[in-house]
C-alpha cells in the first residue's frame, strides 16, 4: 500500500506492474490467477507456431530437441529443418527459414501422389525448385516458365487456394502482421509519454523531443499535444502528428530527402543532405520516427523506393531496382547487356562519374578501375558493380544513420518475415480502390474491353480482397497510392499515363510489368484458370522474373 501527495491509500500490485485504489481480497486474486492461466496459453499457443529470434540461440520454452533423425526409417528432413518433441511426447518440426513450426511432416506434407512421384525423373529440361516458403515449383527451361503442376506422369493436382494457387504458397500477409504486432506488444511498456508541439516549428520540436528520450521510452503509448489547442490525445492527434511529420521531412530547407524522379513521388535519400551539417543526426532522428510509426500502427504521408525497403530488409539489390529511380540510368545498363561492346566498338572502363551540387566527383568500380576495359568477358562483373554504385552513392553513411535510429526502437530482425511490398503496405497502409474508376480509365493495345483476356482480368480483379489489390498495383505501378483525383491522375515517365494492358507474348508467358508507363503486358491466356494462376505468381515474384 502506498500514498498519494493528498493523502489518498493506493494498492500497487508488483506482479503486474499495474496500480488500483481497490484493496486486494480473495476474489480479485482469483481472477487474477485465472487472467494469468489464460495468458500463459495463449503465449504457448503463439510460440508453437511462430519462433521469435532470441539471442544466444533458439528457445521454444518447453519443447526438447530430439536426436533421432539418423534411424527415422522416411530419411534426413529437409535442409533448414528440424524435429523436436513436446514434453507430453507430441512430436513437431521446426522451419529455421522463416521461424515457423508445424505438427505435418515436410517429408510425408502435401500430395502423396506428388511425394511418391518425387523419385520419377522429370521430362528433359524440367527443373524442381522450392520457394522460400517451402513449396515445391518447377521450372521448364524449354519455354522459360514455370508452374506448380508436377510434370511428371501421374502426378495430380494438390489443393487451390483463393486465387488458384496452391494453399500452401498464398501469402500471410495478415497473419505475419499479428506475429509483428505480437512483438510490439509483448516489448511494451506501462503508461505514456506526452510529446508537446507547435505546429509553425513541427519539425524542431519532434526532433527534440524524441531524440531526449531514452529509444526504449519510444515504446510507451503516446500521448500527443498541440500547444494553443485543446483536445484530448486519443489516437487521432498521433495519426495527424505521423501524417505531418512524415510531410514534413521533405522542406526543402533540411535538404535530406528527394522524389526519386520528376515523374516518381516516392522519397530517397538525397545524396547533397551533407549541406546539412546536422544532417546525420537527422537521418538517426526520422530512423527513431518512421521506427514509431510502424511500432504503433501509424501510417505515414509519403511513400520510400522500394529499393530503400529493400534496404532496411537486407535485401540485395539487382539492376531491375534502377529502374523505378533512374530509367535512364536503367536504359544505358540494359543496352551494354544486350549488345556486344567490341563490335560496337564502345570503350568503357571500371569507373564512374557523377555531379552534387555542381561539383563532379570521379569513383573507381574497383582498384585500378580506370585501367580495366569492360569487355564480354568482365561485363556481369560490371554491371553488378555498376548497379551497387548507383543503388549506393552518396547515401552511405545516411542510411547508416537511418538504420541506426530505426534499430533503436524496432529491431530490424523483426522485420525479416516481410518483403519490401508488404513494409510499404505497413507504412504507408491501404486506401479503397475503386474498381470501376480504375476500369474506366484503362486503355487497352492489341485488345478490346471486350477481349475475353480483358473480361477475366477484372474478373479476376474483383475476386481479391483490397490487399492484393494493392499488390497488383504495386506490381504495375510501383505504388500501392492512388492519387487523389483516381485513376485517371495516374503518372507515368512523360507525364500523366493511364492504366494500359497490352497484348504481349505467348500464353505460356508470365505477365510482365512497366512501372514507368503504368503497363501490364497480359499474355493470351487460353483459360480464366490459366489467367489466374500466372497473374498471381507474377505478382508475388516480381524481382525472380523482372530481368527477362
Amino acid at each position: 500500500m502506498r500514498r498519494d501527495p493528498r493523502g489518498r491509500a493506493y494498492y500497487v500490485d508488483h506482479n503486474t506492474r499495474s496500480t488500483t485504489w481497490q484493496r486486494p481480497n480473495v476474489e480479485r486474486l482469483q481472477h487474477y490467477e485465472q487472467w494469468q492461466g489464460q495468458r500463459a496459453h495463449v503465449v504457448q499457443q503463439c510460440s508453437q507456431r511462430f519462433l521469435f529470434p532470441q539471442g544466444g540461440g533458439v528457445s521454444t520454452g518447453t519443447a526438447v530437441v530430439t536426436g533421432t533423425e539418423e534411424s527415422d526409417p522416411l530419411g534426413p528432413l529437409p535442409e533448414g529443418w528440424e524435429k523436436r518433441v513436446e514434453p507430453n511426447g507430441r512430436v513437431y518440426f521446426v522451419n529455421h527459414k522463416n521461424r515457423t513450426t508445424q505438427w505435418e511432416d515436410p517429408r510425408t506434407q502435401g500430395c502423396v501422389s506428388h511425394l511418391m512421384n518425387q523419385e520419377d525423373p522429370l521430362p528433359p529440361g524440367w527443373e524442381m525448385r522450392i520457394t522460400d516458403d517451402g513449396v515445391h515449383y518447377f521450372v521448364d527451361h524449354n519455354t522459360r516458365t514455370t508452374t506448380f503442376q508436377d510434370p511428371r506422369p501421374g502426378a495430380t493436382k494438390g489443393p487451390k487456394g483463393a486465387y488458384g494457387v496452391p494453399i500452401a504458397y498464398e501469402r500471410s500477409f495478415r497473419w505475419k502482421l499479428s506475429q509483428f504486432r505480437y512483438l510490439c506488444q509483448s516489448n511494451a511498456l506501462p503508461s505514456h509519454i506526452k510529446i508537446t508541439l507547435n505546429r509553425s516549428t513541427l519539425f524542431e520540436d519532434s526532433h527534440h523531443q524524441i531524440m531526449r528520450l531514452p529509444a526504449y521510452e519510444l515504446r510507451r503509448r503516446l500521448y500527443v499535444i498541440f500547444r494553443g489547442e485543446e483536445g484530448l490525445d486519443y489516437g487521432g492527434v498521433a495519426r495527424e502528428w505521423f501524417l505531418l511529420l512524415s510531410h514534413e521531412v521533405l522542406n526543402p530547407m533540411y535538404c535530406l530527402f528527394e522524389y526519386a524522379n520528376k515523374n516518381n513521388y516516392s522519397l530517397q535519400i538525397n545524396p547533397a543532405s551533407h549541406v546539412n551539417p546536422d544532417h546525420l543526426h537527422y537521418f538517426k532522428f526520422i530512423g527513431r520516427f518512421i521506427a514509431m510509426a510502424l511500432y504503433h500502427g501509424r501510417f505515414i504521408y509519403s511513400a520510400f523506393t522500394l529499393p530503400f525497403y529493400k534496404r532496411m530488409l537486407n535485401k540485395k539489390l539487382t539492376t531491375k531496382d534502377i529502374e523505378s529511380v533512374d530509367p535512364e540510368f536503367y536504359n544505358s545498363l540494359l543496352w551494354v547487356k544486350d549488345n556486344n561492346l567490341e563490335e560496337c566498338g564502345l570503350e568503357l572502363y571500371f569507373s564512374a562519374d557523377f555531379e552534387v551540387l555542381g561539383q563532379l566527383t570521379h569513383h573507381e568500380l574497383k582498384p585500378g578501375g580506370d585501367n580495366v576495359r569492360v569487355n564480354e568477358e568482365n561485363k556481369e562483373e560490371y554491371l553488378r558493380l555498376m548497379t551497387d554504385w548507383r543503388m549506393n552513392r552518396g547515401i552511405e553513411e545516411q542510411t547508416k544513420a537511418f538504420l541506426d535510429g530505426f534499430n533503436e526502437v524496432v529491431p530490424l530482425e523483426w522485420l525479416h518475415y516481410f518483403d519490401e511490398r508488404e513494409l510499404e503496405l505497413m507504412l504507408c497502409g491501404m486506401q479503397e480502390i475503386d474498381i470501376d474508376d480504375w476500369q474506366r480509365n484503362t486503355v487497352y493495345r492489341h485488345y478490346t474491353r471486350n477481349s475475353k483476356q480483358v473480361q477475366w482480368f477484372w474478373q479476376f480483379v474483383r475476386a481479391m480482397d483490397n490487399e492484393k489489390r494493392a499488390r497488383l498495383l504495386q506490381f504495375v505501378c510501383g505504388t500501392c497510392k492512388v492519387p487523389v483525383g483516381g485513376f485517371a491522375e495516374l503518372m507515368g515517365s512523360n507525364g500523366p499515363q493511364r492504366f494500359c494492358i497490352e497484348k504481349v507474348g505467348k500464353e505460356t508467358w508470365l505477365p510482365r510489368s512497366h512501372t514507368c508507363f503504368n503497363r501490364l503486358d497480359l499474355p493470351p491466356y487460353k483459360s480464366y484458370e490459366q489467367l489466374v494462376e500466372k497473374m498471381t505468381f507474377a505478382i508475388e515474384e516480381t524481382e525472380g522474373f523482372g530481368q527477362e
